[in-house]
């Protein structure tokens, strides 16, 4: 027997199409809520090629997006770890991520 899950996104858009407010929730252990923003990629095998979604609201601000951006480096340095035990070039875009976090003010230079 094969187990599904979801995960879904509720997105309300204006008249031009901008989300004005988005919500997740996951069916695998009921997790959601509110969200400002979201970057999924889905991999096409057959195509050889990356799907891209890249959406946030009218209010995420701009200092939270780069925050974003610094967290989703970190996270896909993990998972090539994780996935290829690409140690080294992990390593590579760990240090990518403290610099464009000390570049944005995120983080302070060390």
């Amino acid at each position: 027997m094969t187990k599904k899950s979801q995960i879904i996104f509720d997105i309300e858009l204006d008249e031009n199409n901008v989300p004005e407010k988005m919500e997740w929730k996951s069916t695998e252990n009921n997790e959601g809520g509110e969200c400002s923003a979201a970057f999924l990629s889905i991999w096409d095998p057959k195509q050889k090629n990356t799907l891209k979604i890249d959406l946030w609201t009218k209010e995420m601000t701009t200092d939270d997006m780069k925050i974003l951006y610094h967290q989703t480096f970190l996270t896909m340095s993990d998972a090539l770890e994780r996935s290829t035990g690409e140690g080294k070039m992990a390593h590579q875009m760990r240090e990518f991520a403290r610099y464009f976090g000390e570049e944005m003010g995120i983080i302070e230079r060390g």
